[in-house]
C-alpha cells in the first residue's frame, strides 16, 4: 500500500511538501521539481500577460515557501499551490489594473504584436487560447485544472468547493462546446 502512495503524484507532492516544511532540502527540491510543471502550466491559463508567467510562477513558490510552515498536509500539495497561483496571478491582475498608464500608447501590445508569429506551434497555442477564451468562465477553470494540469476530479471538486459530479458535468460540456467550435 504504501508504495501505491508513492505512484499517486498528490500523495507524493504532499509527502514531499510535509518533509520539506520538517526542514528536509531535498525534499525541498523534489518537492519544486514534481510540482512546477502543472503550477505552471495553470499560472499560464489564468495570466493575461504571456511574458509574466515565469515571474508569477517564481512568486508562487516565494508564497509557498513562505507559508509551508502551516502546511499541514490535509489536502493536495498540489491543490494549495494552485491556489496559491490562482491569487498571485488575481494580485498580479489587480496591481496591473491600478497602475497608471503614462501614455495613450500602449507599448506593451505594439511589442508583443512585433513578435514573430511563424515558429513551429506558434498558431496552435494561439488557436488553443482562443478556444479556451470562448469557453464559459466555469467550465474554462474545470477543464484547465483537469485536462491540462491533470488534476483529479475530486480535488478539483473539493478544490473550487463544488460536488464532484458539477466538474464531470462542466468538463463534458467544456469538451462538447470545444467540438462544436473545431468542427464550425
Amino acid at each position: 500500500m504504501a508504495s501505491a502512495l508513492l505512484h499517486d503524484p498528490d500523495e507524493l507532492s504532499t509527502q514531499l511538501a510535509v518533509a520539506a516544511r520538517e526542514g528536509d532540502l531535498d525534499a525541498l527540491d523534489r518537492f519544486i521539481r514534481t510540482v512546477h510543471r502543472d503550477v505552471r502550466r495553470y499560472v499560464a491559463h489564468l495570466s493575461a500577460d504571456p511574458h509574466a508567467v515565469d515571474d508569477l510562477t517564481q512568486e508562487t513558490f516565494l508564497r509557498a515557501l513562505k507559508s509551508l510552515h502551516r502546511f499541514e498536509g490535509r489536502s493536495s500539495a498540489r491543490a494549495w499551490l494552485l491556489s496559491i497561483a490562482r491569487r498571485t496571478v488575481a494580485d498580479d491582475l489587480r496591481r496591473k489594473a491600478a497602475r497608471p498608464r503614462i501614455s495613450g500608447h500602449d507599448w506593451q501590445r505594439a511589442a508583443e504584436q512585433a513578435q514573430p508569429r511563424n515558429l513551429p506551434g506558434f498558431e496552435d497555442r494561439i488557436a488553443l487560447a482562443e478556444l479556451l477564451d470562448r469557453l464559459p468562465g466555469d467550465r474554462r477553470q474545470v477543464f484547465v485544472l483537469t485536462q491540462l494540469a491533470g488534476m483529479p476530479y475530486a480535488q478539483t471538486a473539493a478544490h473550487l468547493g463544488c460536488p464532484i459530479g458539477t466538474v464531470r458535468s462542466r468538463v463534458a460540456r467544456a469538451r462538447t462546446t470545444l467540438a462544436d467550435l473545431l468542427a464550425a
